[in-house]
Parts: C-alpha cells; sequence; structure tokens
C-alpha cells in the first residue's frame, strides 16, 4: 500500500468518526420528535365482531333475549365499539329478520309435492313487516349489483322476494351493512365499525357516497376493512376509485383501520392511507382457535403488550360460537372476554371467612363478586383509556430533512469504518464509493436506499464496538492486571463496546422515521441478515485476523487442519443452534409454554420485559468472556458468541412500530440485569479456575 494513502487512511478514519458523532447527535432531536409523536394518541378501541354475536344468539333458545343480555354484559365489561360487515343472508336469518328456503322447501311450504322443474330460486320471507322495505331494498341493490334478477314472492300476504340463484350462493353475496343493527347497537351506545370490502364489482361511488353519509349519522370515525381488498382495489388505476374512497372519507371525517400480522397485506391499503395522510390506526385481532387456547391471564397479556409494546389502539375480539366434542356442546368466548377485561372473579378458596353477624347483606354479596385486575384497568393503570381511537399527531423536528441528512452521512461513515477494520487500504475508496453511491441511490429509490442504509448501519455499529474491543484485549492481554484491575477492566470495556453498539439506534430512528414505519406500512428489512452478520463478522475478526499471520496465511491454516469427529459434531451442534436461532428472529418464532410463563413473569415483575437473549446469555457472556479473555487466548470466540446482545440492542429498536420509551427501558434493564448475572458467571469462572489450578497441582505432586 503507498504510503500516502496509508497516511489519508489514517486521517479519514478520524474524520469518519466525527462525522458518526455528528450524526448521532443529529438524529436526537427526531428521536425526540417520535417520541411526541407516539404519545399523541392513547385512547383504546375494544370492539367486538357483531357478525359472530349475532351466530352465537342463532343457537339459543331465545335469541333476542340473549343478544341483549349479551351486549349489556359486554358493555358493563369495557366493549365499546361493534364491528358490523357488509350483510348477507346468512346474517339477516341470525338475526331474525328473514327466513330463507330452497326452491323446493318454498314448494312444500305452498302445499307443493315438489318445485318446478329446473327451479332452483332462493326464496326469502321478511319475518317483521315493519323491517320489509328497508330490507327489501338491500338485497335488490346488492343481488342486481351481482347480476341476479330479484321477484316479488310471498306466503299466506307475508312478503318476500325470489332470488335467481342457488341457495348456498346466494347466502354468503354481501349487502350493505344492515342499518336495523346499527340502529340497534348505536342505541345501545356502541361506536360502530364498520367493515368494508372489494366484493362489488364494478365500485359504485353513488352507492359508496350513500354508506358513508349513512356511517356519519352514526358517528362511525373509523372503517376497516374485510376480504383481500380495499373497496376499488380491483378497478383500474386510472377509475381512481380508491381516491374517491379516500375523499368520502376525508370528508365525513373518518380514518380507517390496519390490521396487523395478516396473512397477507390488504391490498391498495397503503395507498388509502397515503391518500387519507394516514389517519390510520393499528389494530390486533384475535380469532375463535386463538381464544380456545388461552387462559384469562394470556389474554390479559396478550392484549396489554399489544396495546403497551405495539401501539395497538384497538382490539378486535371475535366470539364465534363453535362445536366442542369434548363437552358436548356448543361453546362460546364471551364469559372469558367478560372475565379478561373485567378481571376474572376472586376464587373463595382462601383462608379468609366473612362474619356475617358484622356486615350486611348487600357488603357480603359485593365482596362475593370481588375481581381480580382486568386488561381495563390495566391497561388505564398504565396511562391509556378506553375510548375513541385516534390517528398519531405526527411531530417533526425543527429541520428535520437537514437532520435526517446528517444521520444518513454518520450511518455511511459507521458502515465505511466497519469495512475500514477488514480492508484498511480500501477505507478511502470505500468512504467516497460509498457517498457517491448513495447519493445516486437516493435520486433514483430513496425509499430503497434509505432502508438498505439502516440494515447497514445497524450491522456495522455492533461488529465494530466488538472488532475494536477484540483489538483492546489483545493489547491487554500480556498485561500483569489483578483479579480486581482485571475485572474493572472488564467493565469498563464492556459499557465501551455497549455504548459504541448503541450508536446505530439514533441513526435508524432518524432515518426511518414517518409514520409508515410506526404503522408497519413499511417495516425495516434485513431482520435476518441483522441477527447474524455481525456475529459472522466478528468471528472472522478473530479466526483470521491479527494472530501473527496474513488472513489468507490464517485462512489456509485453518482449513488444513486435520477434520475429527469432534469438529464434525462441533459444527452439527453449531449449524442446528444457527437455524434456531434465525428461526426465533422476528414475529413469526414459535415459543414453548415454559417461555411464555417465563416472559409473563419478567412482564409482571418489571412493567418492561428485557430480551431474554440479551440480559440471561449475551451480556453476561460478554463480559465473562472480556474477563477471561484478558488471560486465555481461547476465549475471544466468547465474544463472537456474545455478540447477539449487541446486536440485539440495536434491533429492539429497529421494531419501528415499538414505543421509543419502551425500547429504551428494555435495552437499559437488560444491560443492568445482564451485569448483575455477569458478574455472578464471573465469580462462578473464578470458582472453576481456582478448582481445576488445584487439581492440577494435586496431579503433579503425585
Amino acid at each position: 500500500m503507498p504510503q500516502w494513502l496509508n497516511v489519508w487512511n489514517r486521517r479519514l478514519s478520524h474524520w469518519l468518526w466525527w462525522i458518526v458523532l455528528v450524526g448521532v447527535v443529529a438524529a436526537l432531536p427526531v428521536m425526540y420528535a417520535r417520541a411526541q409523536t407516539e404519545s399523541s394518541a392513547n385512547k383504546v378501541a375494544v370492539v367486538v365482531d357483531y357478525r359472530d354475536l349475532l351466530q352465537v344468539s342463532s343457537t339459543k333458545g331465545e335469541p333476542e333475549a340473549f343478544l341483549d343480555e349479551q351486549l349489556a354484559k359486554l358493555k358493563e365489561a369495557g366493549v365499546n365499539g361493534m364491528a358490523v360487515f357488509e350483510s348477507t343472508l346468512q346474517e339477516l336469518s341470525w338475526a331474525g329478520e328473514v327466513e330463507v328456503y330452497t326452491a323446493t322447501e318454498a314448494a312444500l311450504l305452498e302445499g307443493k309435492t315438489a318445485a318446478d322443474a329446473g327451479n332452483n330460486r332462493t326464496y326469502v320471507m321478511f319475518t317483521k313487516p315493519g323491517d320489509a322495505d328497508t330490507i327489501r331494498s338491500m338485497i335488490d341493490w346488492a343481488f342486481k349489483k351481482h347480476g341476479f334478477d330479484v321477484a316479488d314472492w310471498s306466503y299466506e300476504g307475508q312478503k318476500g322476494v325470489s332470488i335467481d340463484m342457488g341457495i348456498d350462493d346466494a347466502m354468503i353475496r354481501p349487502m350493505q351493512p344492515n342499518p336495523l343493527e346499527m340502529d340497534r347497537l348505536h342505541a345501545a351506545g356502541y361506536q360502530l365499525y364498520p367493515r368494508l370490502s372489494d366484493r362489488f364489482s364494478p365500485y359504485d361511488r353513488d352507492e359508496m357516497k350513500r354508506w358513508i353519509e349513512s356511517f356519519e349519522k352514526y358517528g362511525v370515525t373509523r372503517v376497516l376493512f374485510d376480504g383481500e381488498g380495499v373497496p376499488g382495489f380491483s378497478e383500474p388505476a386510472k377509475n381512481k376509485a380508491i381516491e374517491n374512497l379516500a375523499d368520502l372519507l376525508k370528508e365525513h371525517g373518518m380514518g380507517i383501520g390496519a390490521f396487523e400480522n395478516m396473512k397477507a397485506p390488504t391490498k391498495g391499503l397503503s395507498s388509502l392511507a397515503k391518500d387519507l395522510d394516514y389517519n390510520v390506526v393499528r389494530a390486533h385481532s384475535l380469532s375463535d382457535g386463538e381464544l380456545a387456547k388461552l387462559t384469562v391471564e394470556q389474554l390479559q397479556d396478550r392484549l396489554f403488550l399489544a396495546v403497551k409494546d405495539r401501539d395497538i389502539r384497538l382490539i378486535y375480539l371475535h366470539t364465534l360460537a363453535l362445536r366442542d366434542s369434548v363437552k358436548g356442546k356448543m361453546t362460546n368466548p364471551l364469559e372469558m372476554i367478560v372475565d379478561t377485561l373485567m378481571g376474572a372473579e376472586k376464587s373463595d378458596d382462601t383462608d379468609d371467612t366473612i362474619d356475617t353477624s358484622t356486615v350486611s347483606e348487600g357488603t357480603v354479596e359485593a365482596t362475593a363478586l370481588e375481581r381480580e385486575v382486568g386488561f381495563i384497568e390495566k391497561m388505564s393503570d398504565f396511562g391509556f383509556e378506553l375510548g375513541v381511537p385516534q390517528a398519531f399527531d405526527v411531530h417533526h423536528a425543527p429541520a428535520e430533512k437537514a437532520l435526517r441528512g446528517l444521520a444518513m452521512a454518520g450511518a455511511i461513515a459507521l458502515v465505511a469504518l466497519m469495512l475500514g477494520l477488514f480492508a484498511p487500504a480500501l477505507l478511502l475508496p470505500v468512504t467516497v464509493i460509498g457517498y457517491i453511491g448513495a447519493a445516486g441511490l437516493y435520486v433514483l429509490a430513496p425509499t430503497l436506499m434509505v432502508q438498505m442504509l439502516a440494515l447497514f448501519a445497524a450491522i456495522a455499529a455492533p461488529t465494530v464496538a466488538v472488532v475494536l474491543l477484540v483489538r483492546k484485549i489483545r493489547e491487554r492481554r500480556d498485561a500483569e492486571l489483578s483479579n480486581g484491575r482485571k475485572l474493572g477492566a472488564a467493565l469498563l470495556l464492556f459499557v465501551k463496546t455497549s455504548v459504541l453498539s448503541i450508536a446505530a439506534v439514533p441513526l435508524v430512528v432518524a432515518m426511518l422515521n414517518h409514520i409508515t414505519y410506526s404503522l408497519v406500512l413499511q417495516q425495516f428489512r434485513g431482520v435476518s441478515l441483522l441477527h447474524l452478520a455481525p456475529i459472522a463478522l466478528v468471528a472472522i475478526y478473530v479466526f483470521l485476523y491479527g494472530s501473527g499471520d496474513t488472513v489468507i496465511g490464517n485462512a489456509r491454516r485453518i482449513l488444513m487442519m486435520p477434520v475429527t469427529f469432534f469438529w464434525v459434531v462441533l459444527i452439527g451442534v453449531g449449524a442446528a443452534a444457527g437455524m434456531y436461532y434465525l428461526t426465533r428472529t422476528g414475529n413469526a418464532g414459535q415459543v414453548s409454554g415454559l417461555e411464555l410463563a417465563f416472559r409473563s413473569f419478567l412482564e409482571n415483575t418489571f412493567g418492561v420485559r428485557p430480551r431474554t437473549k440479551e440480559f440471561l446469555i449475551g451480556h453476561p457472556l460478554m463480559l465473562a468472556g472480556i474477563f477471561i479473555a484478558l488471560r486465555y487466548r481461547w476465549a475471544m470466540i466468547l465474544l463472537a458468541m456474545a455478540t447477539i446482545a449487541q446486536l440485539s440492542m440495536v434491533d429492539t429498536f429497529a421494531h419501528i412500530h415499538t414505543p421509543l420509551a419502551m425500547s429504551i427501558i428494555r435495552v437499559l434493564l437488560g444491560l443492568g440485569m445482564g451485569i448483575v448475572i455477569g458478574l455472578i458467571a464471573v465469580g462462578v469462572w473464578r470458582i472453576i479456575e481456582k478448582t481445576w489450578g488445584r487439581v492440577e497441582k494435586y496431579a503433579l505432586d503425585k
């Protein structure tokens, strides 16, 4: 390498660190603005699927009385919203508005022995004369829209219609949301959340306007979606159906809800959200199958974590009746939902007894009905309110674009420094290419450039931190240090390494500071790579750099080592552990019941759950590894393994939908607990080391 390039690389390294520092400082106001945004909306809706409730009532002997009773119970428990779907004949029959017959059943009703040949029409009888005109208009518009004729039909003076299609198809064809049921729910004090679909083709602007205007009369502030797309998504882009829907919603002061963890994203939702200026709240839905597997305590934890940790402002609960072959009856989760929201009634299996001679009958009854803390109270204690959810009020830092630009410059510098650790001679060209390439990509595809840079910065910070730690330990290994000074040095190095790893956090937060990330309409990309790359890079540095030979020489020496059965087993175990580790990244990993119980314990104990891989594995391993590596060369591999905690701290902040304050508490709690457990690990190591020394001495004496 030319001497002049070597000199320039050394100078550039110092300048790059200053650029990183400037980027971190510039990102802090942006972080504060995001924290303000996240604290701007604290009202939460608990919404029940009304269609499910109708289905449950249809299994009871007195459906109307049961429905009224459950609506009152749910309201008292804290449910403040009902989701109403585009109606169907099936739903109207559950509501008792219609009776639906096949052609054969209608013929028998009229006293005929069979239906006319070729007749497979569906016959609908209106059971409530006062509602007949409303139901008829719903059916007429919907089925003509679907392309099928509707004709008058009656039986013994009771009005009805016949529809020119088979009953199986007719029962599931969508119509407008039932205004009669919406009247009922509105009168009962519920906020309504219509669920609209893209099942009507072509998109009818006039009809949609009529629907939205009717929703406004019920005080609707937010609509949800059903099916694979928002209304109008299937229309050609030139028809601007989604833009029309957005205009209607904005005109009537309505926003939308976006469900998390959908199997497939709702088509057209991102475009609609943008046209609505991101008047969106995040919703969390629990299916009937999920409810059947959870206890009241587990359901409370799940709902509370959704609100507290993931910016969920709309809880959506299903109540569908299910056949329980074990119990031999129909079951539903309504009682469980009430217990979850209000708190389950306290059991009587305690040693405390009530002296009925000293308290009134009313007091005894009140004590018997005493309940545990429920989700509503737990949520309120944490600063959230039951109410109509509002979209976040987005805050911006002064000159935010300039501050984000400085953060991007700092991120590029950090990535260049990482590459310079592995190829020092290329630091200058890599830096120049990095800045020019980033600028060009930003012009062509700004979103892609920002997401890539956020990922690279997140990888670079923990990698640089641990590689510099390895260098420092190698410099100090030959120094004679007492155990006390060695422990002090280990603690100081651990703190410095952690601080440097966290340096990526402000940069990532600033670059991805857009409401679309908080709403998960866009996401941090490359989570698996973030969980793997720093560990692999640190391991490469430990094995190939700084051990007295060139990188190529060290690689050749490792490749020429004889492969023994021990190494085969070790590689197999390592590969299996790596695969398991990668399956646990993100939100899709499977968690055992024991781990769920442990997570719940941590959550209930600390209020915020620290990450297990940080406080229980990575941080203790890092602290103990530094202490051991100051004397033993082999312990460097522990530092590569412990990188898991350093990258995990950065990854915590890559979950943009988690409130910033919550992520900060989680990381600090993990560091504190990790240091305590790490000190215990150092103590255990000292005992092992002393015991081994005595065994060796005894063996030599023999």
